[in-house]
């Protein structure tokens, strides 16, 4: 039940015909998770805590740069300064202006093995992720247990977004059949315009809506791009699974299986995760082992250990954020020589 306070918070939405009272009370009921809160993530929990979704899973492997500032908008200086994990950062800032809902940080990589205990429970999948192989890994679950999820990406001054309602709707598997091959772009390369990344989000952010309050009729079922730059937009139906889909067809699911899970080159920047399996670490203890070997700082979060030409982060599950190279088998020697095996 929407408290007088509740109300007044909500007022402006409740007044929206498309939500109203009873939507309203929807929302305040609703349980959503959002993979990845970096450009995308952030814009999507900001807007959907700020319209009071009542519960919200935020999951994120990484930490807040500075160079995040200029389109990650729930991020100030003090978190780059810090390092601080951005799901940490996150749920502190949501807090700040919405302390009525409840919002679970989980600094944590989605792979096979730990998808079930961070996905389950909720009614909507959002995704503020920066590659193919999470969305995939996250199509497989959506499409298995019947879960709607919405895609969502953008560089450079181009966004796209598709809502999957499995069963109902293509999937990403029936529109992308496999990940998209070669040299792509990302915000390293291309750049990105806070404007582009705001547009898809709050798309996405609305679409969400739709669905939580019940207004599924008006769900988009199509994939919508746009290029806010060069002034293009363009949709290609998607309003039912693609004959033959891996996932929609033939129920198979090789993603969430694990199968050729590779480890993943982060967008922005020339690092790369090691993230194997988990492998609970005293940051302190840590901290005192590696200090004769470099600068090392560390917090309750997260340890940054510099030894040039490497920086590397590490988190108290055992994962780590190598950066100053894309060779994963550097990454690897690098993490054997430093943290163990």
């Amino acid at each position: 039940m929407i408290t007088l306070e509740l109300d007044d918070r909500y007022s402006r939405q409740v007044l929206f015909p498309g939500v109203g009272a009873e939507g309203q009370r929807r929302l305040a009921a609703s349980s959503i998770a959002i993979v990845g809160c970096g450009a995308t993530g952030s814009v999507l929990a900001s807007l959907l805590a700020r319209a009071g979704v009542g519960s919200i899973r935020i999951i994120d492997r990484d930490y807040v740069e500075p160079s995040n500032l200029q389109r990650q908008s729930l991020f100030d200086e003090v978190d780059a300064a810090e390092s601080l994990p951005k799901a940490i950062a996150a749920v502190r800032k949501i807090a700040a202006f919405n302390s009525q809902i409840v919002v679970e940080p989980h600094v944590a990589d989605l792979t096979p093995s730990n998808i079930v205990s961070l996905l389950e429970g909720t009614q909507v999948i959002l995704d503020g992720t920066d590659n193919f192989e999470t969305r995939y890994l996250i199509n497989d679950f959506a499409v298995k247990n019947s879960l709607p999820w919405i895609y969502t990406a953008a560089v450079g001054s181009y966004g796209v977004t598709l809502n999957v309602l499995p069963g109902q709707t293509a999937c990403l598997a029936c529109v992308f059949p496999s990940s998209p091959k070669g040299a792509l772009e990302t915000c390293e390369t291309a750049g990105i315009l806070n404007s582009a990344v705001s547009l898809a989000a709050s798309i996405a952010a609305t679409e969400a809506l739709k669905f939580l309050v019940g207004a599924v009729e008006h769900l988009r079922r199509t994939l919508l791009s746009f290029d806010v730059w060069q002034n293009d937009r363009a949709e290609i139906v998607a309003d039912r699974p693609r004959p033959g889909c891996t996932a929609c067809g033939r129920h198979e699911f090789p993603h969430l299986a694990g199968e050729g899970r590779p480890q993943i080159t982060l967008c922005g920047r020339n690092s790369v995760q090691i993230h194997e399996r988990s492998r609970p670490l005293d940051l302190a203890e840590m901290s005192e082992r590696l200090r004769p070997h470099g600068t090392v700082r560390h917090s309750n979060f997260v340890l940054k250990f510099w030894r040039e030409p490497y920086e590397l982060t590490l988190f108290p599950d055992g994962r780590a954020i190598i950066k100053g190279t894309t060779d994963p088998a550097v990454a690897r020697s690098l993490y054997a020589r430093y943290i163990g095996t």
